[in-house]
């Protein structure tokens, strides 16, 4: 009698170790090292507390890769790490909570559910539209919440006008944001395309 043996690639372990609950926690906190490099890539400002980041793009990136539930954890394991005063946070803020609850903080808090939107968004566009188109749409959407997330929290925590909140939170992000979603989009739809091994 014979007996097949079938040999595993060490890709097909991964992507089974992937799916289990270790692999998606191991996914998840690895991917909350990304956003915090992604946050000391930081360029401030002198007219606002808010600093340029990378943090956006790697926000929708967790989005887009993880999907809108493993994304959405993800976010809030960071913010946790953050509030627990590990480095994670931009460099220009106080760290910690108090930088939870400072003048960035309304950004911070918007990054599980831009995740969730961006993620959730582009599976349920794909299925009519090209990733890319799909990823796009879902990035400006969900960028649209993070910036009317932080502005809100910054009009109301600075007591600023709304022509001051712009000046502060919106309108010098604009590009490098509709930049960052070009980017996130771009990635999403070559890596969906490639080939599997």
């Amino acid at each position: 009698m014979q007996t097949a043996t079938v040999h595993s690639s060490p890709t097909q372990s991964l992507t089974a170790f992937a799916a289990t609950t270790p692999g998606r926690i191991l996914i998840g906190l690895s991917a909350t090292v990304v956003v915090a490099a992604a946050a000391h890539v930081a360029i401030p400002l002198p007219f606002t507390p808010v600093p340029l980041t990378l943090q956006p793009l790697a926000v929708l990136g967790v989005g887009l890769a993880l999907g809108p539930v493993a994304g959405f954890l993800t976010m809030l394991a960071y913010l946790a790490e953050g509030a627990m005063g590990l480095p994670v946070f931009s460099p220009t803020g106080l760290g910690g909570l108090a930088q939870l609850f400072g003048p960035t903080g309304g950004f911070l808090m918007a990054y599980p559910l831009v995740a969730a939107v961006v993620g959730a968004l582009t599976r349920g566009l794909t299925t009519r539209t090209p990733r890319f188109v799909a990823a796009f749409v879902a990035g400006t959407l969900a960028m649209a919440v993070l910036i009317v997330s932080g502005a809100s929290w910054l009009m109301y925590l600075g007591h600023l006008s709304l022509h001051a909140t712009w000046i502060s939170a919106v309108a010098p992000f604009l590009p490098g944001e509709l930049v960052k979603v070009v980017i996130a989009a771009g990635v999403y739809s070559t890596l969906a395309r490639a080939p599997r091994i």
